[in-house]
């Protein structure tokens, strides 16, 4: 059984019964309740009930976490991201299914990582996901049927050595790593085109960031690419430049309106050559070991900002809240607030901050624990700044 509505084995829909009783304080915070959405996580995890509700519980934290409901709406990527990072959606496959183009050729990763923060790009993925899934939920209503899983069309016409680049390969990994534990099945098939000689080196980077149902999904096509595109893509829904007839209102064939072509990033988005930023501290961080920095935070709706950079390899930061007053404490006895991930704070200065709900001791931590070769020199400057209409205190800092 395919594990889909109407197509459920006793032993299926006996979990998925299961399932929804399990989670049901997390429903109403879900995207959608219905059946069709809640067997994606099922087949994502071979209908372990309990990998399942690991897997959900996961990403409603990750949503709360990157204020995903909100992020179509109420955030706006860097100027940058919009005008060089290629691709977009471009029509509907025959069966209703939307369709995304990503362009690898005119992308250039280093102009983009050196003008914008991992984590800017990051959201941008998240962003063109909720409006791919929103796009699915439109194609559901007006066709009558479920549509919950995206076509994508790789054009892989000029890769080369500039895209296999360790950090951006490294920033590909953490969004597809992103896609797979935040939206199972969501991708139908990925018909891959155009691909140099170089593609197989390009792919063993990537590919152990796939899961193995996604690899099967992945169909790498020969010089009669537009004609087994048009197998699967009306030809009015399949732009010129891609075997079909559609075009933009003004006759470009390349659908321009629709669909991003990036190019050099001009160097005066780069923030390594635009942004001096003066620290107020430095610190080598040996090879396996990590640096904390404490503040107190003495008031609720404090604001607490960070700047830090570091020279020749990412660092790892995470900010925690201590739950003892007094003596030490673990890092894993303290209260994630910014769990900690991989920044590549040498090539873009990191610059960010949040509202802390709670007052208390906030340690900031500089990780460098995976690091089995060499050390990091990380430049920081933090801030406390009261709330609104609270009054003015100096932070006390200390590091460890």
């Amino acid at each position: 059984m395919s594990g889909r509505v109407g197509d459920l084995s006793p032993k299926q829909a006996e979990h998925l019964t299961q399932f929804r009783a399990k989670i049901q304080d997390i429903v109403p915070s879900l995207p959608a309740q219905h059946d069709h959405y809640l067997l994606r996580w099922l087949r994502a995890r071979s209908f372990s009930v309990e990998k399942a509700e690991a897997m959900i519980r996961k990403h409603v934290e990750f949503r709360r976490k990157m204020n995903v409901d909100s992020i179509i709406s109420d955030w706006k990527p860097p100027e940058v991201i919009e005008q060089y990072v290629s691709g977009g959606m471009c029509g509907y496959d025959r069966e209703g299914s939307p369709i995304w183009y990503d362009i690898i050729g005119p992308l250039d990763p280093k102009g983009l990582l050196l003008s914008a923060t991992k984590q800017d790009f990051l959201k941008s993925k998240i962003r063109h996901t909720e409006m791919m899934q929103r796009e699915c939920r439109r194609q559901s209503e007006k066709l009558g049927k479920n549509i919950e899983a995206i076509s994508l069309i790789y054009d892989c016409e000029g890769l080369g050595l500039k895209h296999i680049w360790k950090p951006a390969i490294e920033t590909y990994g953490e969004i597809l790593t992103m896609y797979e534990e935040n939206y199972p099945e969501g991708l139908k098939q990925v018909f891959l085109i155009k691909a140099p000689k170089m593609f197989p080196m390009a792919y063993n980077l990537i590919k152990h960031f796939l899961c193995e149902e996604t690899r099967r999904k992945i169909n790498v096509l020969g010089s009669n690419w537009q004609e087994v595109l048009r197998q699967h893509i009306d030809p009015d829904q399949l732009p010129v430049a891609y075997g079909g007839t559609r075009t933009d209102p003004d006759g470009d064939p390349r659908c321009r309106t629709m669909i991003n072509y990036g190019g050099i990033v001009p160097r005066s988005y780069y923030v390594r050559d635009s942004e001096k930023v003066e620290y107020d501290g430095s610190v080598t961080v040996s090879r396996g070991s990590v640096f904390q920095l404490e503040y107190d935070v003495p008031a609720a709706s404090s604001l607490l900002r960070w700047q830090f950079a570091s020279n020749g390899a990412d660092i790892g930061f995470g900010v925690y809240r201590r739950t003892k007053e007094r003596g030490g404490q673990e890092v894993a006895e303290m209260l994630p607030v910014l769990p900690s991930e991989r920044y590549n704070a040498h090539l873009v200065p990191e610059d960010s901050c949040l509202t802390c709900t709670e007052p208390g001791v906030y340690v900031l931590r500089f990780d460098n624990s995976y690091s089995v070769l060499q050390s990091k020199r990380v430049s920081y400057k933090v801030e406390v700044l009261p709330p609104p209409d609270g009054q003015t205190q100096s932070p006390r800092g200390r590091g460890d």
